[in-house]
C-alpha cells in the first residue's frame, strides 16, 4: 500500500535520527513468514554497512534510500506492506530487518517490517544507482512535476490517464490510491486516453497532483481499513478521513453531493470516480 504520500512520511521521520550516525550493525530478525528479497546476500550487504555512516535519507520514487559515507546506496522497497519503523512495531511476528545505530539519538534502532513478505533490500554499489534507477528507468518525481513535463509524458502513450499515472517509467511515485483522488480533484474522467488530455486539463492534473500530495504527506499518509499502513513511530495516518472518491463506491459525492461514486476496474485495479463531476 505504501505510495508517495507515505514513503515521504517515512522519509522524514527517520532522516532527523538515522541521518549522519553509524551503521553498527544490520541483521536479520527472526521470523517464521517468507523471506523478503535482499540483493546481494544480507550476510554480504551486512559486512559492507557496518561502521558506515550514513550521509542522507531520501525517496526514490516509492523507494527509501540510505546514502553511505563511502557512495553506495540501501534502497529499501516496501511495496505493498512494507514500514520503516523507529518505535515498537505493530507486531514482531513480521519484523525483517534490524538496524543498531550507534552515537547520540532518541532511538537505537531502526526496523523494517513487512506483513506479506513482497518488500525487498538492495545494496547498490557507488555509481550504480544512477545507472539502474537513474531517469532512463524512472518518470520524474511526482512532486517535481512541471505542466511542460506532465504534456511530454502525456503525450507517449493513448491508454487511459489513470493507468498512465501508475506507470512509474511515466511518473515516479504515484500509486492507485492517490491517482483516483488526484483525477477527481482535476475533474478528468479516468479512461481519458493521455494522449487527449487537453491544455487546461494537463494545468488541472498538475495542480491537482501537488495538492493532493501534499495534503496527504501533511495527513502522514493513509491507513485504510486493514491498518496495515503505519508511521516511523508507529501511528496511523490520517488522510484516509479526507478521501474524496477513494473506496467510497456507492456513496454521494462529497463534492457535488449530486453523484454516486462509482467503481470501475483498469489494468487489475479498483478506480473510483465521481461520473458528474469527471465527465
Amino acid at each position: 500500500m505504501p505510495e508517495l504520500p507515505e514513503v515521504e512520511t517515512m522519509v522524514r521521520q527517520i532522516r532527523p535520527h538515522v541521518a549522519g550516525r553509524r551503521i553498527r550493525a544490520l541483521r536479520a530478525c527472526r521470523t517464521k513468514c517468507r523471506p523478503i528479497s535482499i540483493t546481494p546476500a544480507l550476510k554480504t550487504i551486512a559486512a559492507r554497512v557496518k561502521d558506515q555512516s550514513v550521509t542522507a535519507v531520501r525517496r526514490l520514487g516509492k523507494r527509501v534510500v540510505l546514502d553511505l559515507a563511502d557512495g553506495a546506496n540501501l534502497v529499501i522497497e516496501p511495496r505493498m506492506t512494507g514500514l520503516m519503523l523507529l518505535a515498537d512495531p505493530p507486531d514482531v511476528h513480521h519484523l525483517r530487518l534490524e538496524w543498531e545505530l550507534d552515537g547520540p539519538g532518541e532511538y537505537s534502532r531502526l526496523w523494517f517490517w513487512d506483513q506479506r513478505g513482497l518488500g525487498t533490500l538492495r545494496l547498490y554499489q557507488p555509481g550504480e544507482l544512477a545507472e539502474l534507477l537513474g531517469s532512463h528507468r524512472l518518470g520524474p518525481d511526482a512532486l517535481s512535476l512541471t505542466v511542460a513535463d506532465y504534456r511530454r509524458v502525456c503525450g507517449k502513450t493513448a491508454r487511459p490517464i489513470k493507468v498512465a499515472l501508475l506507470d512509474q517509467k511515466l511518473i515516479a511515485g504515484i500509486g492507485n490510491l492517490y491517482a483516483s483522488e488526484i483525477l477527481h480533484l482535476a475533474k478528468i474522467h479516468p479512461e481519458l486516453p493521455a494522449k487527449t488530455l487537453t491544455a487546461r486539463q494537463l494545468e488541472r492534473l498538475h495542480a491537482a497532483t501537488y495538492a493532493i500530495l501534499e495534503e496527504a504527506i501533511r495527513y502522514e499518509g493513509s491507513t485504510l481499513g486493514d491498518g496495515t499502513y503505519r508511521n516511523a513511530l508507529n501511528k496511523a495516518g490520517g488522510y484516509q478521513n479526507a478521501h474524496r472518491v477513494y473506496a467510497r463506491a456507492d456513496e454521494s459525492c462529497p463534492t457535488c453531493g449530486k453523484a454516486i461514486i462509482v467503481r470501475i476496474v483498469q489494468a487489475q485495479r479498483s478506480t473510483f470516480f465521481c461520473g458528474r463531476c469527471q465527465k
